[in-house]
Formats: C-alpha cells, structure tokens, sequence
C-alpha cells in the first residue's frame, strides 16, 4: 500500500491563499530546508500537491497490520480557537496523520477541520481517554463522545493516555478498548504513558499487547529501558514533545549533524526518531515550521550521528509528569488550573 493511495492529497474549498516558504537558520548561510517550496498555494486543483512533503509510513504489530504516517500532526496545548485553521493547513501541507486527546478540549475543532476539508475516515486519527474516563463502561461512554467530536464512524487509534495505575481502573479499560476494536468502532488500540511495569500488567491480564506506546522521548530524555521494553514485545513507540526543549537541538552533536547535512537541528531530531523507528507527533501552530517537520525524512544520519545523539540521555530530563506517580484527573478544571488549556 503505496502512502499516495492510502492517505489521498487534499483539495481544500477555500479561497484564501498561502505563502509557502522555508525558515532561514542562522550561521554564515541559512541551512537548505529540506522540502523547501516557494510559491502561492490557491483554491485550485493542485492545491496542496505542489511541494509537499509525505511521510514515511509504519506498519504496526496489530491483528490487521495497520499502516500509520510514521510523521503526524499533534494538537496538544493548541486552543480550541486556532484548532481547526492549524489542522486545515496541516492536511493542506500534507500530513495524513492527527494525534488529539479528549483531555485536550479540542477534538471538535479538529473534527470540524476534517469535515471542511472533507478528509473525514481519509486520515489518520488518534485520540485518547481522559483518566477521569477510566473503567470499562465509563470508556465505552467517553469513547463514543470522542468519535462524535471528531465526526468519524471510525477511530484509528484510540489511546489510554495514562496508566493512572493507583485508582486501579487501566486493566479493565484496556479490555474496554479491545471490545471496541472488536467491535469495529477502533482499528488500533494502544496506550500512552506506560512503563514495562503497566504494560507487562496489560499482556498478562488480557493476552494481548498494545500495538502502539505514545512516550515522552526526545534527545535529553529518551528512556532507552522503556523503548528496548517495547521493542522486545513489538510495541511501536509514539513520541511526543520530539523536539524537547531548547537544550535538545542546541546540543552540539544535533548541531554538527544539521551543518553536515544541510538541514536544521529540528529536522536531524526529527529524522533521529523516524530513522529510530519511531512514529512522532511534532506539534506547530506556523506553516512553515508544519511544512519543515513533515520535510525531515528525506535524508539519512549516520550510525556515528544516531549513537552520538542516544548518548544524550539524562533520566532526569523529562519535560513531562512521571508515569508512575500522576495522578491527574484531566478534567477541564484540572487542565485548565495547570495550564494545559
């Protein structure tokens, strides 16, 4: 299954207009911008063709081998308001593939952008269950919720976005997102935030194995127990927050990778993960900065340049909660009083 045929090109309704272009770097020279397009993109049929990037693809572990755009689009901490115009351009660029989370208060406005765009049950969706969701019936309430936000008959992949292991409820929530897989309602269901101790819970209660593991991993925190864990057991990684913070890509063998390859430090982050093997969820409210991520497979890091950026790992460098100890409702009041939305 070719990604063309898969995961078709858009033609979007609008009559506005686009500038399309890459982001200079800094140096003696600008980096050349892999993907780079410099044009007016306009209402018409080429719109979105013209220039844009598609990403590499994975095929997943599961009962069907489900193939998944291994570069998707994330939706965390993007404000219902600007939700839907960064989702319309993000298909417009050319990802196939929209990472969003019930406890992201934003699954309508990114349902909304699949109907304008008419790319509904066309692409790529995941979405995850709120903690507060947690247990078999509230699940299966929770989850129906969900796909009529997002305004799709099918879910790809729905996700248990944490453990939350001390209020006991995981195992028979697992067992809820099987009876909807089931069910036909989701093609993929997976986890998000679990460590061995979660997963191996989930194999030996059920007797099956999530097919996807959605992490936090990026340079300075990229849990190399959790992922060998994962990889041992056929458990694709999902990395969030990819690109980490500033400390990642100033990082002087990300650095000296992006001047030999001619590209950004974001991109060699980036490709470290795809070329890894990992599916990732970068998230930008810019075009060109959507434009760039997707553009970041089109070259290869040397074995030396992958080691020497594995090396990086500090276990005390994560930007996100421990697993093991959150315990977060995720309800709007929660999230919102932590500044998640």
């Amino acid at each position: 299954m070719t990604l063309a045929h898969a995961w078709p090109r858009i033609t979007m309704s609008t009559g506005s207009q686009v500038w399309c272009r890459g982001v200079p770097g800094g140096g003696d020279r600008p980096p050349r911008i892999r993907g780079e397009t410099r044009h007016m993109v306009s209402n018409d049929t080429t719109r979105g063709q013209r220039g844009s990037a598609e990403a590499p693809e994975l095929t997943l572990n599961d009962k069907a081998h489900s193939v998944i755009p291994q570069i998707g689009f994330g939706t965390f901490q993007i404000p219902p308001e600007d939700t839907q115009r960064a989702v319309e351009e993000a298909l417009e660029i050319g990802y196939r593939h929209i990472d969003t989370a019930a406890a992201y208060y934003n699954e309508k406005e990114v349902g909304d952008a699949l109907k304008a765009t008419g790319m509904a049950g066309k692409v790529w969706v995941t979405t995850k269950l709120r903690n507060c969701d947690q247990g078999y019936d509230s699940t299966m309430v929770a989850f129906d919720r969900s796909r009529s936000n997002l305004g799709v008959d099918v879910v790809d992949m729905y996700l248990i976005h944490w453990p939350f292991a001390a209020a006991g409820f995981f195992k028979e929530t697992w067992r809820a997102l099987l009876k909807l897989r089931d069910e036909g309602a989701v093609r993929v269901p997976g986890v998000s935030n679990f460590l061995p101790q979660h997963l191996r819970a989930l194999i030996e209660d059920s007797g099956e194995t999530p097919s996807v593991n959605q992490i936090e991993v990026h340079p300075r925190f990229n849990q190399p127990g959790n992922r060998a864990f994962c990889a041992a057991n056929g458990v694709a990684v999902e990395a969030y927050s990819p690109l980490g913070h500033g400390k990642d890509i100033e990082s002087e063998p990300v650095v000296a990778a992006a001047k030999a390859h001619d590209v950004t430090p974001a991109q060699v982050v980036l490709r470290w993960h795809t070329q890894e093997g990992r599916i990732i969820i970068p998230k930008s409210k810019h075009v060109e900065r959507m434009r760039v991520n997707l553009a970041s497979s089109d070259f290869d890091l040397t074995s030396a340049e992958l080691t020497a950026i594995d090396a990086l790992d500090d276990p005390h460098g994560n930007v996100s909660a421990d697993p093991a100890t959150f315990m977060h409702s995720q309800s709007w009041a929660d999230q919102h009083v932590r500044g998640n939305i």
